[in-house]
């Protein structure tokens, strides 16, 4: 019997043996930058609890149509298993009539009574935490709706910009009413006060774990600075996300001493749409948008990086205008948007490709019946982002871009990723120099199992179009004698096993 067991401990050992160390480096600490947000319009996400389905009418897109927090609960383990790490809500305060967006904000301390209650979204909070999915809520600082009870309050009326429509500036952005919605005077004391102590007050109430501040260039940048010290003392590596409504890029550059830890990344966005909406169309923008980002910001691998968001129109419209297969064009720019410096916000729907145009159609209701096409491969860049740091932490290098068809590197410590996005309308062959990329050694690839090995002291990559893979340079691989000796032990050593086992039945048959 003694034999018995170490001849099963030997199988056991060697069996683990045989496996073949992970040459990728571990992340050692959670990092926001390793985070992959999803983006959820809460009243059109799912209907979980039919019971707050107050005032719903699924076929008025300027409705509320049932969405809640129960609804988002019970798809939590759908968000984590597409890869995604944290879930951003639209505004959660209650709201005026037909505010199912959110950000007409009637009540900062209640909860839309649509969604749920307070007990229901701290729930809701500690189901994603046990997920280990940190979760952020929109912040609106800027204005409240028409029928906010401070709008007619007659003791209130400091708290407010004198009513005007005019955006042509700055200073005139700051002040007006945006949409018609009165605009908060945060220059006014008692309106800073208010703001930063409902901003602290929540976080405290359900432990979130970061704020999306929404049209933060609407709000003076003073404000920001004394909103995130505050903020930031309540919770430890609290995420703070500013949207900054420009089309201009040196407005973001205002807010880079505020103490905001990223921003919505508009520009990039706009040159991603551009880019892949269609193909063969040169992608060298989108390193430009790179370099200005590290110029810029304190921090660019903290800028959210996204394909569509609540205010624009679906990046699937925009496939089908240029009349495009949507799935294929969806992979591309996710692949890039996944691959490259930034924090990946994707919008609710983008996993199917919803469509839409300018609000409120661009906020249709999720269907959890489409094609699992692109989310099964969603979920595949999900899982190799987390596995490779070099993704989320490592260097960002071109190695090679023409009319669709990129090449570029991202290094972290020993661990060296090379990513290929063909988005062209043909085959694509590159060849990789020996002073671009170390020699002798091999790619290795994870999305679609590709291998490409040095030859002549370069690397020739072929992709067919509409392809994407994700390399990480390895040792060649060849004849690995050390495993199949292994292997050919363990097999031995379990025949031994079993002729052990069957002799000692034997004898004790024969007594």
């Amino acid at each position: 019997m003694k034999k018995g067991v170490f001849l099963l401990t030997l199988i056991i050992v060697l069996v683990i043996s045989t496996v073949p160390a992970s040459a990728a480096v571990t992340k050692n600490d959670r990092k926001w930058q390793d985070e992959s947000i999803y983006y959820i319009m809460v009243d059109r996400f799912n209907d979980g609890d039919s019971r707050n389905a107050i005032d719903v009418d699924t076929k008025n897109p300027l409705s509320f149509n049932g969405g809640d927090f129960q609804g988002i609960i019970d798809k939590l383990d759908y968000i984590k298993d597409m890869g995604f790490t944290t879930i951003s809500l639209t505004p959660i305060f209650d709201n005026a009539k037909q505010g199912y967006h959110g950000y007409w904000i009637q009540d900062y301390y209640k909860t839309d009574e649509h969604f749920g209650s307070m007990k229901m979204f701290q729930k809701l909070v500690q189901e994603a935490h046990k997920r280990q999915i940190k979760v952020m809520i929109d912040f609106v600082a800027n204005s409240v709706a028409p029928t906010h009870p401070w709008v007619q309050d007659p003791t209130k009326q400091g708290w407010f910009h004198p009513k005007q429509f005019n955006d042509t500036n700055q200073h005139l952005l700051e002040n007006s009413w945006i949409g018609g919605q009165p605009d908060l005077n945060q220059e006014n004391p008692k309106v800073k006060k208010y703001l930063i102590d409902t901003a602290k007050w929540w976080i405290k109430q359900t432990d979130i774990d970061g704020y999306r501040l929404a049209a933060a260039n609407y709000v003076p940048i003073t404000f920001w600075s004394d909103f995130s010290k505050e903020i930031k003392a309540v919770k430890k590596d609290f995420y703070l996300l500013g949207d900054i409504q420009s089309d201009d890029p040196n407005v973001v550059t205002q807010y880079k001493n505020t103490g905001i830890d990223g921003f919505v990344d508009t520009n990039l966005n706009k040159d991603l749409r551009k880019g892949f909406a269609t193909t063969d169309l040169p992608l060298s923008s989108l390193f430009g948008d790179w370099e200005k980002d590290q110029q810029t910001i304190k921090n660019p691998y903290l800028m959210g990086t996204f394909m569509d968001d609540p205010q624009s129109t679906r990046f699937t419209q925009d496939i089908v205008a240029n009349k495009q297969f949507p799935g294929s064009r969806w992979k591309m720019a996710l692949t890039y948007l996944y691959t490259t410096p930034g924090i990946p916000v994707v919008f609710y729907g983008s996993e199917i490709a919803l469509n839409g145009g300018n609000a409120p159609d661009n906020h249709r209701q999720m269907s959890f019946r489409a094609d699992k096409d692109l989310i099964d491969y969603l979920t595949k860049l999900g899982q190799l982002r987390k596995q490779l740091p070099s993704l989320t932490r490592g260097t960002f290098e071109k190695l090679y871009e023409k009319n669709g068809m990129v090449v570029y590197k991202r290094v972290y410590q020993t661990e060296t990723a090379v990513i290929a996005i063909n988005n062209t309308s043909k085959s694509q062959h590159v060849t990789i120099s020996s002073k671009q990329l170390e020699d002798g050694k091999e790619l290795r690839g994870l999305l679609n199992g590709d291998v490409t090995k040095s030859t002549n002291n370069q690397y020739n990559i072929i992709l067919d179009r509409d392809n994407a893979e994700i390399y990480v340079l390895a040792t060649k691989s060849g004849i690995n004698v050390p495993l199949i000796a292994s292997i050919t032990v363990v097999y031995a050593a379990f025949f031994v096993f079993l002729y052990f086992i069957f002799k000692r039945r034997k004898n004790k048959n024969q007594k």
